[in-house]
């Protein structure tokens, strides 16, 4: 096959302005023409089959170590909190965090906690259930995924306000006007480190049967030279991510869940008249609208793929929605990737989680608390409808709803 380098005529995508939208038209016609566009931070990957290929090619590296650079960013508090996120890690170092951390996200811990997450969920449904409306961001999706990070780590419950809010501040950090709001990006994360310092020195003087204290008795002294657990920057570091990655995904996946189900009310009836298929139901909602709107990877070195040549250093986003609904997927059916239908077997997986060495370490308690907020709701709010203006974060970096008011019947009003 004749190599190439990426045409000047191919599909050319401004990511950067907050305008862009991962789910356009244009993306959907690019798509039809061929399995990549150019953009302005590298190449996009539009595609089912490219994008399930790359994500684990041997000539990729993560990516996602690059975006804070992409906007100037390259000092500061910010970038040094960045650099030593796990996702961001590679060779040793990624394998030594990621055997340290797996332990909290373990399936036999997150089943012995669903029992408490359809409590929390029950709570904050019927809080509002009767009263036929609610603005689903900030009457359950936030408090939802606050409490339930709090319950993971073994935090007061009480304190899921300051989570919120802090989290959602350093969460602008992943679109497109992170340079815009650096500054508040950094006083949100200087107040998630006094809030981390904070519980692990309760821990050290009250340990409990907790994530958060079994990180500090395995923790290394301050040179590193001994125990088998995190240095102290890194303990610290990792508490913070945990905060932060535990809410902001869970939030804003749980509203793109809503307005997803708002679309297609058939299929919100069939959830409530059938929990079962809450598992399917998070699955379904991933492929069509994942919060993580691109997967970044960076080649290491020159190399061709499907005809193109791709040189070292380029950064290539693998567009997780477009390849989620690509219609020539198997098991999506025709035109438009596959009707959004949760009872649909054959599915391939989605990318909503990344892929590869660096899957997401949270996706089972993830999975787990998704499914039962909305088995829970689904359960409770009838026939959901938009109930005024939505308001978003821009559409590309990790995207959701931050005001999404809806109405609904409720319980004691339907049949």
């Amino acid at each position: 096959m004749t190599s190439r380098t990426a045409e000047p005529t191919a599909p050319f995508f401004d990511i950067a302005d907050p305008g862009f939208s991962v789910t356009s038209v244009e993306v959907r016609r690019a798509r039809e023409a061929g399995w990549y566009a150019r953009t302005s931070y590298g190449l996009a990957v539009l595609r089912y089959d490219q994008v399930s290929r790359l994500i684990r090619h041997p000539a990729l590296r993560q990516g996602s170590r690059l975006w804070p650079a992409h906007h100037g960013i390259t000092s500061g508090p910010f970038a040094d909190w960045w650099a030593s996120w796990v996702l961001n890690l590679e060779g040793e170092a990624h394998q030594r965090m990621r055997r340290l951390l797996s332990p909290a996200f373990s399936r036999r811990n997150v089943e012995a906690l669903r029992p408490r997450f359809a409590e929390l969920a029950g709570e904050l449904a019927n809080s509002f259930a009767g009263t036929g409306r609610c603005e689903f961001m900030a009457d359950f999706a936030e408090p939802y995924a606050a409490r339930v990070i709090a319950i993971m780590l073994g935090i007061a419950e009480q304190e899921w306000r300051t989570i919120a809010a802090e989290s959602a501040t350093v969460g602008l950090a992943m679109g497109v006007r992170i340079r815009e709001h650096l500054p508040r990006i950094e006083a949100a994360l200087a107040a998630l480190y006094d809030y981390a310092d904070a519980v692990i020195a309760a821990r050290r003087r009250h340990p409990r049967d907790d994530l958060v204290t079994s990180l500090v008795e395995s923790q290394a002294d301050e040179d590193g030279l001994t125990g088998a657990g995190l240095t102290g920057a890194e303990l610290r570091d990792a508490l913070v991510l945990l905060i932060f990655g535990g809410f902001d995904t869970t939030r804003n996946q749980l509203g793109l869940a809503m307005q997803v189900f708002l679309e297609h009310t058939g299929q919100w009836r069939l959830l409530g008249q059938r929990p079962e298929l809450g598992a399917a139901a998070v699955e379904e909602v991933m492929r069509v609208r994942p919060t993580t709107t691109w997967v970044t990877r960076e080649a290491l070195a020159d190399f061709t793929f499907d005809g193109l040549d791709i040189e070292a250093g380029t950064t290539i986003h693998l567009f997780c929605e477009s390849a989620g609904t690509d219609p020539a997927q198997a098991g999506t059916g025709q035109a438009g990737g596959g009707d959004f239908d949760i009872t649909a077997t054959g599915r391939p997986p989605h990318f909503g989680f990344g892929g590869g060495i660096h899957y997401c370490l949270g996706h089972y308690v993830a999975r787990a608390d998704m499914a039962t907020a909305l088995t829970v709701l689904a359960g409770r709010l009838g026939d959901p409808r938009p109930a005024g203006e939505a308001a978003w974060l821009p559409d590309s970096g990790n995207t959701g709803p931050v005001r999404l008011p809806i109405s609904f019947t409720p319980p004691a009003s339907r049949p």
